[in-house]
C-alpha cells in the first residue's frame, strides 16, 4: 500500500514536529568545518576529555607516506595492485573499490573487492585476469578478487572478471556480495561485447558458485552504485551515481513465493519482481524534486515508490524514463549500509546541477515507516586542500562501536572519520600517499570501508593505485557526547 501524501502529513501532524527520527545517528552541523570540529586538534588525554572522549585523538604522520592513524593504530598492507599477486600468478588488479568481510574457513576472514576498471582491458596496466569460466564480457577490464587473511598469511583470486566500473555493492544475509557496474555501456559501445549496467552476486567460500557468471536483470540496467538487502521483507535497494539528469533510490521487491538464498537471484527471470524509484514529500503533502532540498538536520520525508516502465534501458535510461513530479532525484547517490533496522543512504554532493549545493549528505530510509530522514549534511568546504574539514562521504558502514565509519572521495585531503551516535565526527585516518607532484600533491579517495566480523579490524583501501589496508588498534565504543 502506498503511503499518500495525505497519510505522511496527517501522520506528521500528529507526532507536532513531525515523525520521530529513525536509526541512530544524530544531527550533524551543517558548517563547513563543523564535522572536523575540535577532535582534529585535541592533543593527548587532556583534550579528550575537554571533547567528551570523542574518537581517537589527533593523527600522527606516517613514516612510510602512507596512512595517518591516532596514537596505539597501526595497519597493515593486504593488498597493493602492481606488488602482490593472486594465486595464479598475475599482479593485483588496480582501482579497489567496494568491499565487505566474512567469516572463512578456519578462522580466516575473507573479503571480496571490487575493482572499478572501465572500459576495453587495454586501458589499464593491471586489469582484472580473466581466468576460465569466470568471465562475463572478455573486452572488460573490471571485476572482483577474494581475499582470503590468515594471520600473517593472505592469498587472492578472482571472483568474476569480465564486467565493468565495479564500484560499490552490498553484501547479503546469506553471505555472498553482490557487485555493482557503474556504467551504461551497451554492446558494442566503449569496445564491449556484451551489455552492461547490471548486478552480479560473487560468493566467496565457494567458487564452483561463480562459474558462469549472469547478470541480476531482474534489478535493472543503470550506473548501479551500491545494493543493500532488507533481511527481514527480502527487499533490495539499490543507489544510482549519474547526472543529467540526477540519479534515483531503488527497491525491488521480490515476486511472491521467492525465498532469498545462495544462487537463488541468477534463477529469476529478467522482469521479476517489481523495481521502483522513490518519490519523496514532506509533511505538508508537497512533493520534493530533489534531496538537495533538505537543509536542515532532522528533515524528515514521506516516501513512496513508483514503477519503472523499462528496467532494462533498451532505448531509455531508466532514470529518463521519468518526467518532472513523477521521481525525487540526488546528486551522486553512493554507499549504503543496512543497520538500525533501515538503510544508510549517501549523497556524496551537489553542485550546480542540483536545485542547492552541499559537500554531503547521509540519510536513513525506515522501511517500516517508510520515511527518509536526512542525519548528516556537510556544508560546501571553502579550502579541501586544508586538513581539518571533511566533505564528499561516499562508501559507509555501521560501526560495532556505535554510529557510523565513512570514507571521504571529496576534494584535496582525504580521511576515513566517524559520526557517533549524537553526531560528533572525528577522524580515524588520512591519506598520505601523494599520487601527484610535491608542487601540486593529490591524493586517492578512500574506498571499500568495512569491519571484520569479530570487530577488532577495520578494512578500507585507497583507489588509486589500489591498495586494501588493515587497521587495528584500541577501538572502543564511542560516547554520545
Amino acid at each position: 500500500m502506498s503511503l499518500t501524501r495525505r497519510d505522511f502529513a496527517r501522520r506528521s501532524a500528529i507526532t507536532g514536529a513531525g515523525v520521530a527520527l529513525a536509526g541512530s545517528v544524530g544531527a550533524l552541523a551543517t558548517a563547513p568545518n563543523a564535522l572536523a570540529s575540535t577532535d582534529t586538534e585535541s592533543v593527548g588525554e587532556e583534550s579528550a576529555d575537554r571533547h567528551g572522549g570523542v574518537g581517537y585523538g589527533p593523527l600522527v604522520p606516517d613514516p612510510e607516506g602512507v596512512l595517518a592513524l591516532p596514537a596505539g593504530f597501526s595497519y597493515r598492507v593486504i593488498t597493493y595492485s602492481g606488488r602482490t599477486k593472486l594465486e595464479s600468478g598475475e599482479f593485483t588488479p588496480s582501482n579497489h573499490d567496494g568491499t565487505s568481510t566474512f567469516d572463512g574457513p578456519r578462522g580466516t576472514t575473507l573479503l571480496v573487492n571490487n575493482h572499478e576498471l572501465k572500459g576495453t582491458r587495454d586501458t589499464w596496466k593491471y586489469p582484472v585476469p580473466l581466468t576460465e569460466g569466470l568471465v562475463y564480457d572478455p573486452a572488460a577490464s573490471g571485476g572482483c578478487t577474494v581475499v582470503e587473511v590468515r594471520h600473517d598469511k593472505v592469498a587472492e583470486w578472482v571472483g568474476i572478471a569480465g564486467t565493468s566500473t565495479n564500484c560499490a555493492g552490498g553484501n547479503t544475509p546469506w553471505d555472498t556480495w553482490l557487485t555493482c557496474e557503474e556504467t551504461e555501456d551497451k554492446a558494442g559501445q566503449n569496445g564491449m561485447t556484451k551489455d552492461h549496467g547490471y548486478v552480479f552476486e560473487v560468493d566467496p567460500a565457494d567458487r564452483r558458485r561463480n562459474r558462469n557468471p549472469k547478470p541480476v536483470k531482474a534489478l535493472g540496467r543503470y550506473a548501479h552504485e551500491a545494493v543493500v538487502v532488507d533481511p527481514k521483507r527480502g527487499r533490495l535497494y539499490l543507489t544510482e551515481d549519474a547526472a543529467t539528469p540526477n540519479g534515483l533510490l531503488y527497491r525491488w521487491t521480490p515476486p511472491q513465493g521467492f525465498e532469498h538464498g545462495h544462487g537463488q537471484l541468477r534463477t529469476l527471470a529478467d522482469d521479476a519482481g517489481a523495481l521502483q524509484a522513490f518519490k519523496c514529500f514532506d509533511s505538508g503533502g508537497r512533493f520534493v524534486d530533489d534531496l538537495s532540498r533538505a537543509t536542515k538536520i532532522g528533515t524528515v520525508y514521506g516516501v513512496d515508490w513508483v514503477d519503472v516502465p523499462d528496467r532494462d534501458a533498451r532505448t531509455v535510461s531508466v532514470r529518463k524514463q521519468f518526467t518532472a513530479g513523477e521521481v525525487t532525484r540526488a546528486r551522486k547517490l553512493e554507499g549504503m549500509w543496512w543497520g538500525d533496522g533501515g538503510v544508510y543512504i549517501v549523497s556524496s554532493y551537489a553542485r550546480e546541477e542540483s536545485p542547492v549545493q552541499h559537500d554531503g549528505q547521509v540519510w536513513f530510509y525506515d522501511p517500516k515507516r517508510r520515511t527518509l530522514t536526512l542525519k548528516v549534511r556537510i556544508g560546501v568546504n571553502p579550502d579541501p586542500s586544508v586538513d581539518g574539514a571533511f566533505d564528499g562521504p561516499d562508501n559507509i558502514t555501521v560501526s560495532p562501536y556505535g554510529g557510523l565509519v565513512i570514507a571521504e572521495d571529496g576534494e584535496g585531503v582525504q580521511h576515513l572519520f566517524g559520526a557517533t551516535d549524537s553526531g560528533r565526527t572525528y577522524p580515524i585516518a588520512r591519506n598520505e600517499l601523494n599520487i601527484g607532484t610535491e608542487e601540486e600533491p593529490a591524493y586517492s579517495e578512500f574506498t571499500g570501508v568495512t569491519f571484520s566480523p569479530d570487530g577488532r579490524t577495520l578494512f578500507a583501501n585507497i583507489q588509486e593505485p589500489g591498495i586494501m589496508l588493515a587497521i587495528t588498534g584500541p577501538w572502543k565504543r564511542q560516547k554520545r557526547g
